[in-house]
């Protein structure tokens, strides 16, 4: 069992994150899910994204970044969109980490370092027609860390919904969650 540090998306830390908390703790590991929005709960991207660019996308991620320094170093990170930026940060800038996994969300690796380290598996997975995930960059980043990285995986969903996983939102896609689900539980009981 692992202790994973799981990052909440732009809307906040909702009912649908904290659910899927639960299903990695159901399976035995401990789960850390900060609320970087201070108890801000978001109806659209849009709010969200105004809140956090009102407080400052750096004051977010920063916050995320914070939340690790209590937590032992040998944590799995995983990122959902918005929260890919710090999860994305900590396992590529501090020592141990054991895994991470990004949720509709990935940015090029030189934009925390070199490259991926070296030994820290890692799972990318989006919506193939999810017009943010597809068409601002994010995919072709984790294709490119998948062709410069052997423990770098990356998985695709039929769909264009940027919150397929969220279960307490309208876009929600239960049959695309389900099998995010059973890889990411996978992941976690082999790293």
């Amino acid at each position: 069992m692992v202790d994973v540090l799981l990052f909440h998306h732009a809307l906040g830390l909702t009912p649908g994150i904290e659910a899927f908390a639960e299903k990695l703790r159901a399976a035995g590991h401990t789960v850390t899910v900060p609320d970087l929005f201070e108890g801000h709960i978001f109806d659209d991207l849009d709010s969200g994204l105004g809140y956090a660019g009102q407080t400052g996308f750096g004051e977010i991620a920063e916050r995320g970044v914070r939340e690790a320094d209590d937590l032992p170093e040998n944590l799995v990170y995983i990122g959902y969109s918005l929260g890919v930026m710090p999860a994305q940060q900590l396992a590529q800038t501090r020592p141990g980490a054991r895994g991470a996994v990004f949720i509709s969300s990935f940015v090029p690796v030189s934009e925390f370092g070199d490259g991926w380290p070296a030994g820290v598996p890692v799972q990318v997975h989006g919506m193939d027609a999810d017009s943010i995930f597809v068409d601002e960059g994010d995919l072709e980043a984790a294709n490119d860390l998948v062709a410069n990285s052997a423990d770098a995986e990356l998985f695709l969903y039929q769909g264009d919904a940027h919150f397929f996983a969220d279960s307490s939102v309208p876009t929600y896609d239960e049959t695309a969650t389900s099998l995010l689900t059973e890889r990411i539980l996978a992941f976690l009981a082999r790293v």
